[in-house]
């Protein structure tokens, strides 16, 4: 029989997997310049999204629980003139996403329920999980919505 804290870190890496996934079923058809264009004059293209959902989870998870060092620059992420290639993007994705899980996995059940490091935007832990995985899907919409729109052309 599985305790609580043990059906929380299933549900929620497998939660983090399956959007990891989405992101992928909707980028991966995309050519690294529709990656980086926004069909309409408003709005951020899907790479530049993905750099925020990389940036998002790698400063709250990663430097504030796993305590990696990562140092955010927000602005950044919207603006990056220089448009790295679409799979070097995707695969630093990649890495935060397993960073992510591989920090659930270490949860103890008194982890849930401990503050975040240096930062008060989030309840606990467990309420910062929950609430990224919440932004994460949310930008993910965009970018199903963006990717739409960009193969049609």
């Amino acid at each position: 029989m599985s305790t609580l804290s043990e059906a929380v870190r299933e549900t929620l890496a497998n939660e983090y997997r399956t959007r990891a996934a989405e992101l992928h079923k909707w980028a991966d058809p995309l050519s690294d310049d529709q990656f980086w264009r926004n069909p309409y004059g408003y709005g951020n293209s899907p790479g530049h999204l993905v750099l925020h959902l990389t940036g998002n989870l790698s400063y709250y998870i990663g430097s504030h629980i796993a305590e990696s060092g990562y140092v955010r620059n927000r602005d950044l992420e919207f603006t990056d003139y220089r448009k790295p290639p679409k799979s070097e993007v995707l695969e630093k994705f990649d890495q935060t996403i397993a960073m992510v899980i591989a920090t659930i996995e270490k949860q103890s059940e008194s982890d849930w329920t401990a503050p975040i490091s240096g930062d008060a935007f989030f309840k606990n832990r467990l309420n910062a999980f929950v609430r990224l995985a919440s932004h994460l899907y949310h930008h993910i919409g965009q970018i199903i919505y963006l990717s739409r729109e960009l193969q049609k052309s």
